[in-house]
């Protein structure tokens, strides 16, 4: 059985929308998303994410529509006036009257005076800033198009314009940088005064740039003291300054949760459009695998099936990466007895070590423990 519960602050979860635009001009060294840079594309790629929208327009049971997210890739290579056309389309299909948050991901490059003043006209009421760093020489190492002093001015840009739902991603963990690029970071995140910041661990993926330089020993993975200390660095200086670490890798000034990335992490349905997207309905989870010109000419989808074990370890796994942790009460009414006892049983030896902690009918992490996790996650799992 699907999560129906509620998330902590919001109402009952409402789908989300989201829209994949796999664009970018520069393929930095750590990426491993789907994306393309053949900018040709681009225009073939949004008639079919649009004719996509109208084959698809009953995958969810949930018709109303509470967030819509531009994701990639570069989504602020679109004009903000091809956003629009997508939001527009979307309330043709869904019910739209209660959507409350509509984000676009950036690369700071893209936010230019002239995109800004466009960006106003639309519905997009929140902006995730790819940063990765206000250090020159570490952007440089991840091949991002963007420096320092242009990430700041993108932040200024956009909050002098109005927009004031921003948030800024980070990267910690970049062998040869350490703690000082880190603590300059958060210095710079604080002084901008963002409403979000998402602070991610490097992950070294195979078939990457940074990957392949690894395995020709050109470059390391970081010891795990290293990011356990950075990690303890991110979360004190945010915390300090009144963030709140709501999930392992997020932080929010009170109010300003990614309500969409929420969404996913408390069972909500959602639709994923475009080459590369997922999608959700409660029942099932599907993607296209397909190339952006394959895509273009019809839609093929992997599905999985989702069993009661694949519900039970989606929502002991996404639930114990948020603050709030597991409901008690909701594993044993919605997957029976046997699954709660083995929670318990499995909680055990994490409570007593505090790792985990047991309060107000619910088991969750404490978030000094977040680095740590996966591990426990894992051993919770029905396999």
């Amino acid at each position: 059985m699907p999560f129906t519960g509620q998330i902590v602050g919001f109402p009952t979860p409402m789908a989300g929308l989201y829209l994949h635009i796999p664009f970018c001009k520069r393929i930095c060294g750590y990426c491993d998303f789907f994306r393309v840079a053949d900018l040709r594309l681009v225009e073939s790629a949004v008639m079919a994410m649009h004719a996509e929208m109208d084959e698809q327009r009953d995958f969810m049971e949930d018709r109303k529509i509470r967030t819509i997210y531009f994701g990639g890739g570069t989504p602020s290579l679109l004009p903000p006036s091809e956003v629009q056309a997508f939001v527009d389309h979307a309330a043709e299909l869904w019910d739209c009257a209660d959507v409350e948050e509509v984000t676009i991901e950036a690369n700071p490059d893209d936010i230019t005076d002239e995109y800004v003043a466009a960006l106003r006209k639309t519905a997009v009421n929140r902006v995730s800033l790819g940063v990765q760093s206000f250090d020159d020489a570490e952007l440089r190492f991840m091949n991002r198009r963007h420096t320092a002093a242009g990430a700041v001015d993108a932040v200024r840009r956009l909050q002098e314009a109005g927009i004031s739902n921003i948030t800024v991603d980070l990267i910690f963990g970049v062998d040869g940088f350490g703690e000082d690029v880190v603590a300059r970071n958060l210095e710079q995140v604080l002084a901008l005064g963002v409403q979000h910041v998402s602070a991610y661990h490097l992950t070294i993926e195979p078939n990457t740039t940074f990957g392949r330089r690894l395995q020709r020993g050109e470059m390391r993975e970081v010891s795990e003291s290293v990011s356990e200390r950075e990690y303890a660095l991110i979360d004190s200086v945010l915390t300090a300054a009144g963030y709140e670490h709501y999930e392992v890798s997020n932080y929010a000034r009170e109010g300003f949760r990614s309500r969409h990335n929420s969404s996913y992490w408390h069972g909500a349905q959602y639709l994923g459009i475009g080459v590369g997207a997922h999608s959700y309905n409660g029942r099932v989870r599907r993607w296209s695998p397909q190339t952006v010109g394959e895509y273009c000419l019809a839609r093929e989808y992997e599905v999985d099936v989702l069993t009661e074990r694949d519900h039970f370890n989606e929502y002991v796994m996404t639930n114990l990466r948020c603050a709030e942790g597991v409901d008690l009460e909701y594993i044993k009414s919605h997957f029976g007895a046997a699954s709660y006892e083995k929670v318990m049983r499995g909680a055990r030896r994490w409570v007593s070590s505090g790792d985990m902690v047991g309060e107000d009918g619910r088991l969750r992490i404490p978030v000094g423990k977040f680095l740590i996790s996966d591990a426990i996650i894992e051993s919770l799992f029905e396999v």
